[in-house]
């Protein structure tokens, strides 16, 4: 299967760094013109090297702004008029007693991971139903279905993407545009290593630190180890892709068999 992405725009954001780097890659590398997003305008310049270099693409190009808020989101709505491929890979996560996130973190995980895909859908939806084509895609977790005890707040927020993207594949039927969330399981990311290193302590070298963390806080995955980014992106491009036309309103798994159960 030879993916085939030329003449189309994708804005991947969170992409500086970790899974939304991954994805712009296999994006760029699938000849799609490549926006990277982040709130800085120095680490987006950095991320756009670095994806050009690995992509072997000189199409991709840097939007700056913090989605998190709608200043932000109109600057990078303005820089970017225009897209055929949305992911909303914008989120942050972490450990806390559930019983100690106040109102204001409660708030905080909602306006990142949640409010800021609504408001770039409602921005570039109306332009993709109007060509008749076209791809939203929400980056959401195992979390969403397996709401771990320590992320509650997180967990929350993957569950509500799942709610937005199929609303949106309802409000774009009929057309050729498509809403999906993907739904990732453990990866492996300079954030998921500082947050293993949360759960598990310092001590141990990596290889046992990731191991003692699977047994310890994700004994269901079936792979029994760390997801690669570029495992995720695989998936992204595929859907991002024409061969995805007939998947909409859905939640396709990339967990490594994490979720017990045969549907989300």
């Amino acid at each position: 299967m030879q993916i085939d992405l030329s003449g189309r725009t994708a804005l991947v954001t969170g992409s500086t760094q970790g899974i939304g780097q991954a994805i712009a890659i296999g994006l760029a590398q699938a000849g799609a013109h490549v926006v990277v997003n982040g709130r800085g305008a120095d680490r987006v310049a950095a991320a756009v090297g670095t994806v050009r270099v690995e992509s072997g693409s000189e199409m991709v190009t840097g939007a700056a702004g913090d989605l998190a808020t709608e200043e932000g989101a109109a600057a990078v709505v303005a820089a970017v008029p225009t897209v055929d491929i949305l992911v909303n890979n914008l989120g942050i996560f972490g450990a806390a007693a559930p019983l100690e996130i106040d109102d204001a973190e409660w708030r905080r995980y909602f306006e990142v991971n949640v409010l800021s895909a609504v408001r770039l859908i409602r921005a570039y939806l109306p332009g993709m139903k109007k060509q008749d084509w076209g791809r939203v895609l929400n980056l959401a977790s195992d979390s969403a279905v397996v709401v771990p005890a320590e992320m509650i707040h997180y967990g929350m927020t993957k569950t509500s993407l799942l709610a937005v993207a199929r609303g949106f594949a309802k409000d774009a039927a009929g057309t050729g545009v498509t809403v999906n969330s993907v739904l990732a399981g453990p990866t492996h990311t300079g954030g998921v290593e500082d947050f293993v290193r949360e759960l598990v302590g310092d001590d141990l070298p990596w290889e046992q630190a990731q191991h003692e963390f699977m047994v310890r806080y994700r004994p269901q995955s079936l792979l029994q180890r760390l997801i690669e980014p570029e495992e995720i992106a695989n998936l992204v491009v595929y859907l991002a892709s024409p061969y995805a036309s007939a998947t909409t309103g859905g939640a396709v798994r990339v967990d490594g068999g994490y979720i017990d159960s045969i549907l989300p």
